[in-house]
């Protein structure tokens, strides 16, 4: 029976600029899956104009769909609803992901079936075309809850949460991508972590692309709400979870 990988992805009318690109990059790494597994690509339109998903082929393995816009982390979470992977893995509209990068995930998992999730390091691409490494990227090995933490406090997080790979039914279990307009990726970092360990895979997995047009450089993503709040309530959901005292599986 073929296992599949889920890879989800949010795009907004206006925000398909590099999709394309990263279409070939899901493309490619499909057939690069490890034998006996496969993947679909959930990508989901933050909004119902139908125009940025037209340009994608009409093949199996692609799954389009559209919600009423409620911002990235409500079209990951409405993505869902379509996902027949044992794995979901977060992938942004403007980004790629390099060669392995899923099959790493697939073994990080399965060599690891204790963990929940795991998480690949990434590279920065900066509009002159250079790459540069994130300036926290933690080393191959487990992550736990109390190392996010301290260095989510420490305004220091260590890890891209569009990076994000986890098993399905602990995805679900932490509520998914929260309705949050911004930090959503974190938050479901924090809240995957606070049930769960998981691991760091230092090679990268993907590369973020620094541009003009991307939302968190647009001018008014500052004004979406007070950082200070987003802070707190990230912080407490992930907390609540932890205090539970329930963990995954």
């Amino acid at each position: 029976m073929t296992r599949i990988i889920s890879v989800v992805t949010p795009v907004h009318d206006g925000g398909a600029k590099y999709l394309e690109e990263t279409l070939a990059s899901v493309r490619d790494e499909r057939d690069r899956l490890p034998t006996g597994w496969d993947l679909q690509w959930l990508v989901q339109e933050d909004g119902t104009t139908g125009r940025p998903l037209s340009s994608l082929p009409d093949v199996p393995w692609i799954s389009t769909g559209m919600a009423s816009r409620g911002g990235a982390g409500v079209a990951r979470t409405m993505a869902l609803s379509r996902a027949t992977g044992e794995l979901v893995r977060a992938l942004d509209a403007d980004d790629v992901l390099l060669p392995g990068a899923l099959a790493r995930d697939i073994t990080a998992m399965e060599d690891h079936p204790q963990m929940g999730w795991c998480i690949s390091a990434g590279l920065d691409l900066l509009p002159d075309g250079s790459t540069v490494a994130g300036p926290y990227d933690p080393p191959e090995g487990p992550l736990t809850y109390e190392t996010l933490l301290a260095a989510y406090d420490g305004d220091a997080f260590p890890v891209l949460g569009t990076h994000l790979t986890a098993r399905t039914p602990l995805l679900l279990a932490v509520g998914a991508w929260p309705a949050l307009p911004a930090w959503e990726t974190v938050a479901t970092v924090l809240c995957c972590a606070a049930v769960s360990d998981g691991w760091m895979l230092s090679a990268p997995g993907g590369i973020y692309r620094k541009h003009a047009g991307q939302t968190t450089a647009q001018p008014q993503y500052a004004e979406v709400a007070d950082p200070d709040q987003l802070r707190i309530i990230a912080r407490a959901q992930a907390e609540a979870l932890r205090a539970s005292g329930w963990r995954w599986p």
